[in-house]
């Protein structure tokens, strides 16, 4: 079941790196690489503590959030909008791919796809 997931969690990312290649704002494509990674910012907040960052990572990971941006760029024809919200949506869809969910506030290990694995010393 994790693999049908994970590869769900690829359709959806290459489905938005398309609609990325459509409404690119004019970018080259080496400035989306960085900005696709971007979102990976609000991880910040775990520096102050887990409910901070746990907050902070889920606002810029949250799928709904990413496409109630897109629908009202899309509605209001506000293009950098529009495509902050497709960039949130790939990205939250790319990180999931990896395992990497929505997080609880007691642990930035313990998401809602589960605990993710701990390295273990050899």
């Amino acid at each position: 079941m994790k693999n049908l997931i994970k590869l769900e969690e690829a359709a959806l990312t290459l489905a938005t790196i398309y609609f990325l290649y459509l409404y690119n704002l004019g970018l080259s494509v080496w400035v989306w690489i960085p900005l696709f990674l971007s979102p990976d910012i609000s991880m910040l907040g775990y520096l102050i503590d887990t409910r901070v960052g746990a907050f902070t990572y889920n606002l810029f990971h949250h799928r709904g959030i990413a496409l109630a941006l897109a629908f009202v760029g899309f509605m209001l024809h506000v293009p950098v909008l529009l495509t902050i919200g497709i960039l949130l949506f790939g990205h939250s869809s790319f990180d999931r791919m990896l395992g990497y969910g929505l997080k609880y506030t007691d642990d930035f290990k313990h998401t809602h796809l589960g605990w993710l694995p701990t390295k273990t010393k050899a």
